[in-house]
């Protein structure tokens, strides 16, 4: 049996069965389940290793498969990847549950997660280009709203994420020729325009970063919370295999200078836009971009495993606060008009969980202590901090922008006449994800060292990197 047919074969089949099946709960079980099991798969069965199952049967995945003369390989090192990324899965699967969009999200966003997967694993690695926009395909068909015309957030997504692709190509085919030692300034230069351009459409940075929260206004919170959860982790891991893989990108003495300001420059843009915002699905965009400037600059610290370490613990804290709050949303979206704090005010007595789900999820954005996202906002600090004041005062900002779109939040919600009587509104499943995502948040970020484990083969999956 080989991996690629396990970790990206057997989802897509089975999301493309999902599509078949008529009932949301039974479709969301049967998603939830399959990830998950993929996930304990990726954790306890190494590839290339034979297992004695029950002492008489023995087990053994290859990690490659030759497919159409093109390789897919996942080594031990990538099952850090499988075992995050099926497992976040299947917290989003199980969180459908509790809103309307089992049918839409679970089919379409197995087989992107399998399709994203296979990006990571196909030799050449720039035919990840084409999977990538294979999977941002399917991210469309689950976005759009039936009988309704696209959006303009929606539209955009799809340009700024076909843009890419040209650019990241046509520069991958000028450094074709000068792997082992680039000699001809001019074309690295042309490559390195092109590179630019090309990663910055598909990582959404600043001022690229528009169609964030005009999606996440525009469409259901919890789908959008889904794709701005998965697409930008995948599209940075892409990124870093260009770092990983061409010396002169990393020896560059201003890459990573570069990619500080830029990471900085975007993560102030989105903290201080959702600081002024009246729209909680515009500030939940907003908070994504945030993020993705957090991981742009984890890349530049001098400390280059540490800033990979950074990189992939961010991805379980983000995970919960994204799904948390994007759940909670969903839920206010149906008892409200829209998600205008016009139309929330005053329903934190009607719906005090959903309430609690979205200053929770937003509190650990913003590195609040005690929460998941505050150990590794931490560790980030200090790495700035020790490059000097004005990066760690920045990043501050940021953060300062989350936590007082935090508090307007909280006082939109909870702005309602004294004689309102307190009640919960959400359903029992409702309060059951939206208390697991509220606790998995203070669980993460007082046990942070759960993940440790996880990492000890990072090293090997960026090689050239991390030494």
């Amino acid at each position: 049996m080989n991996a690629p047919i396990v970790w990206v074969g057997i989802p897509l089949v089975i999301g493309a069965l999902l599509l078949l099946i008529p009932r949301e709960r039974l479709v969301a079980w049967l998603g939830g389940l399959t990830s998950t099991a993929l996930a304990v798969l990726a954790l306890l069965v190494p590839t290339d290793t034979a297992l004695n199952v029950f002492g008489f049967f023995s087990l053994r995945i290859d990690s490659t498969l030759t497919l159409l003369g093109r390789q897919i390989s996942l080594t031990p090192a990538s099952q850090i990847v499988l075992v995050l990324v099926y497992a976040t899965g299947a917290f989003w699967f199980f969180g459908a549950l509790a809103t309307a969009n089992a049918r839409r999200l679970v089919p379409l966003g197995l087989m992107s997660i399998a399709i994203l997967t296979a990006s990571l694993a196909i030799r050449p690695f720039l035919y990840a280009a084409i999977l990538i926009q294979g999977a941002v395909l399917l991210a469309v068909f689950m976005l759009a709203e039936p009988m309704r015309p696209a959006g303009r957030g929606l539209i955009r997504f799809l340009i700024y994420q076909t843009l890419a692709m040209p650019f990241i190509l046509f520069a991958g085919f000028l450094l074709s020729g000068v792997e082992a030692g680039p000699r001809d300034l001019a074309v690295i230069l042309q490559a390195a325009i092109l590179l630019g351009l090309g990663f910055s459409f598909l990582l959404s940075i600043f001022p690229l970063s528009t169609w964030l929260p005009m999606l996440a206004e525009e469409t259901a919170p919890y789908l959008v919370g889904f794709v701005l959860s998965t697409f930008p982790t995948f599209a940075l891991l892409f990124a870093l295999n260009f770092v990983d893989r061409y010396s002169w990108i990393r020896e560059s003495d201003g890459f990573f200078q570069v990619l500080q300001v830029v990471g900085l420059l975007t993560a102030i843009s989105g903290g201080l836009w959702a600081a002024f915002q009246r729209h909680a699905g515009r500030l939940f965009g907003y908070a994504a971009v945030t993020e993705i400037g957090f991981s742009l600059v984890a890349v530049s610290l001098p400390d280059r495993m540490l800033g990979l370490e950074i990189i992939f613990f961010m991805i379980v804290p983000r995970a919960l606060a994204y799904g948390t709050w994007a759940m909670s949303l969903a839920v206010l979206r149906d008892a409200a008009i829209n998600l205008r704090y016009q139309s929330l005010q005053g329903l934190a007595r009607q719906y005090p969980l959903a309430t609690m789900g979205i200053f929770i999820s937003l509190l650990s954005l913003s590195g609040v202590p005690l929460l998941a996202s505050f150990p590794i906002r931490q560790v980030l600090w200090q790495g700035l901090a020790a490059q000097g004041f004005q990066p760690a005062m920045w990043m501050g900002l940021a953060s300062l922008g989350l936590w007082i779109a935090s508090l307007r939040t909280l006082a939109v919600l909870s702005m309602s006449p004294g004689n309102t009587e307190w009640e919960s509104r959400e359903t029992p499943v409702q309060r059951v994800m939206i208390m697991f995502g509220v606790a998995a948040l203070f669980l993460a970020g007082l046990f942070p060292q759960w993940v440790a484990p996880l990492l000890a083969n990072l090293g090997g999956m960026f090689s050239q990197i991390s030494r």
